[in-house]
């Protein structure tokens, strides 16, 4: 399934340029300016707008509107939304959102029977809540958490705590979740950091609950901060408050690469949209952490990490759509094509090509422009304590996620007056994943445990 989308993505690279009729006469490309911006100017020359006919969506006006109004916004958005999976329970928006308070469950499908493809343990039960939440623009939406509970009864003190799984979902379809993996069994995107490393296993086997949130929230907005930060508070309110027996848990986080993405903007949210999670969260560890994506856009773009670096841009753009207002008609045919709905594995693959986002942008030095700094401050959540203990780690020698924004987020929150640690760890992304993992699933499994986090700060 992923070759054959994988040669999908190749096709689609190509398919744009034979889109011009027959008989038009390709301009020569004006490079007195410099070589990409010519080739700007030539590609939307050469490349006609693609096709756009979605269906309409209710959000799509207040969306184009916090974007400026710009014309043909609104269905250019709906179109590179994520296709429906066949499944309500991922698909359907809730009629009455509004009425639902953030974290109130929805809907809970009772998933054992499909879950232990992806848990290998033995556990006793697997429920895979829907819940609301909020987007990154504070209007009502929904999302879906999957909550594993080991067998036999807790029994340290109080209720028993849950650890809280913040995978690398880094997918624009909505069957890269893990949630619905864990519904509909051994999926064709099922990933291995769905197994590794083994935090869900590792909980079970000590007796605690795993927590999985989907945390990409229903428009798959991969590497968007705010949406994930409130999708996984949500969905510990969902648990505390919608499921018996969990009321009185403390819960850990714990997230690596798009993971770490997920859990940084967890902890930067909770004070403020989730003030009474204070406490009830005793800490959070997160890993290879892109945490600022300027530094991203320097050691990410025009090389084999291209492909991730446009498709989580694509991915913060469903929620940001100004971003979508400055893609030339190439990255139009892309961000509309069946690659919306590809994963990590696939679009990842496009890094093969090493193109600069330049290519994909209708203006001159996109990465360097003042719209993209506006998106780098804001991502970054910058002047945002974190409300719970951290463990930050990365790898020394990493090229692709460089341990500057793992530091500099470490001595940020230390100036702000947080409780942090940092660990710098041997190896790029991989081996800095695998050195780092145990101390920093120790440091987590202390806190569950009651232990006071010492910092380091």
């Amino acid at each position: 399934m992923r070759s054959s989308r994988a040669l999908l993505f190749a096709a689609l690279l190509l398919c744009p340029l034979f889109a011009a009729p027959a008989s038009a006469q390709p301009p020569i490309p004006d490079l007195s300016g410099g070589v990409l911006p010519g080739i700007q100017q030539w590609i939307d020359q050469v490349i006609p707008p693609p096709p756009i006919n979605p269906e309409p969506h209710p959000n799509a006006p207040e969306l184009v509107e916090s974007a400026g109004g710009a014309p043909g916004l609104a269905a250019l958005w709906q179109a590179t939304l994520p296709s429906n999976v066949g499944d309500p329970m991922f698909d359907a928006w809730p009629a009455g959102l509004d009425a639902y308070a953030p974290g109130e469950v929805i809907e809970v499908r009772d998933v054992t029977a499909t879950a232990g493809v992806l848990v290998l343990v033995p556990f006793r039960q697997a429920l895979l809540l829907k819940y609301r939440t909020t987007d990154a623009h504070g209007r009502p939406s929904f999302a879906t958490a999957t909550l594993v509970i080991p067998h036999g009864a807790w029994t340290g003190p109080g209720d028993r705590p849950v650890a809280v799984n913040n995978l690398p979902i880094d997918g624009l379809g909505r069957d890269c979740t893990p949630g619905y993996s864990l519904a509909h069994g051994l999926a064709a995107e099922i990933s291995v950091t769905d197994y590794l490393p083994p935090t869900t296993q590792l909980a079970l086997l000590r007796g605690y609950a795993a927590l999985i949130p989907d945390h990409q929230g229903p428009w798959m907005a991969y590497a968007e901060p705010y949406v994930a930060g409130h999708a996984i508070l949500d969905s510990i309110r969902a648990v505390r408050g919608g499921l018996p027996g969990f009321d009185g848990s403390v819960f850990g986080m714990l997230g690596y690469s798009g993971g770490a993405i997920a859990t940084h903007g967890a902890v930067k949210l909770l004070s403020e949209y989730a003030p009474e999670l204070a406490g009830v969260v005793v800490g959070a560890a997160l890993g290879g952490v892109p945490a600022d994506y300027e530094i991203l856009a320097r050691s990410m773009n025009a090389n084999l990490a291209s492909g991730v670096f446009i498709g989580a841009t694509l991915g913060v753009a469903r929620e940001r759509p100004e971003i979508l207002g400055r893609m030339n008609n190439f990255a139009q045919w892309v961000a509309t094509s069946p690659l919306k709905d590809t994963c990590g594995s696939v679009f990842g693959a496009a890094g093969i090509f090493m193109l600069p986002m330049d290519i994909a942008a209708n203006f001159p030095d996109p990465l360097n422009s003042d719209f993209a700094a506006e998106i780098y401050r804001v991502t970054r959540m910058e002047g945002l304590k974190s409300a719970v203990p951290l463990y930050i780690y990365n790898g020394e020698q990493e090229f692709w996620i460089p341990a500057e924004g793992a530091r500099n987020l470490y001595h940020e929150q230390c100036a702000l007056g947080a409780n942090a640690v940092y660990r710098s760890v041997f190896g790029e992304h991989i081996v800095g994943a695998v050195l780092g993992y145990p101390e920093a699933v120790a440091w987590l499994d202390e806190r569950l445990r009651g232990v006071p986090a010492s910092t380091e700060c």
